[in-house]
């Protein structure tokens, strides 16, 4: 799962990361491995918190930039990056707001998508670590019908 999210965030990455001066070009995969990390990190957390109905509305939102969960994960991205790359919050908020949208809505879409296994619900919840199984796959499948 991280693979592809980090593939994900690489189709999207060009002007907000790859032709950035603020991220030199020996740093862009670093760059691009920290947002995808942080966004599994934000995810992971919502969830170890008992807030999965906040990550599933993000995903039924279809990544909705202005939804709570899409705030609470460029909040964070912009954090990291800027202790990562020692960059200015400007140059950090530039990058994910260039960039996290798009990121956000292909992820959505790419979960929601049936002809789409690049992203399915049970892998991603248990690569976010909760794999309780049962009741809660089971509500998270009812939001993506």
């Amino acid at each position: 799962m991280l693979e592809n999210l980090i593939n994900l965030v690489k189709e999207h990455a060009g002007d907000a990361i790859i032709n950035n001066n603020a991220i030199p070009n020996e740093h862009n995969e670093a760059a691009i491995n920290q947002t995808a990390g942080s966004i599994t990190n934000t995810l992971s957390g919502l969830l170890k918190e008992g807030k999965m109905d906040q990550v599933t509305s993000l995903f039924s939102s279809g990544g909705d930039a202005s939804h709570p969960v899409a705030s609470a994960i460029s909040a964070n991205t912009v954090t990291d990056l800027m202790k990562k790359f020692g960059i200015d919050n400007a140059a950090a908020t530039n990058i994910v707001s260039t960039m996290l949208p798009s990121v956000l809505k292909s992820f959505a879409n790419k979960t929601n998508d049936p002809n789409d296994n690049s992203f399915d619900l049970n892998d991603i919840t248990k690569f976010l670590g909760n794999n309780a199984g049962g009741g809660i796959m089971d509500t998270l499948k009812g939001f993506f019908k």
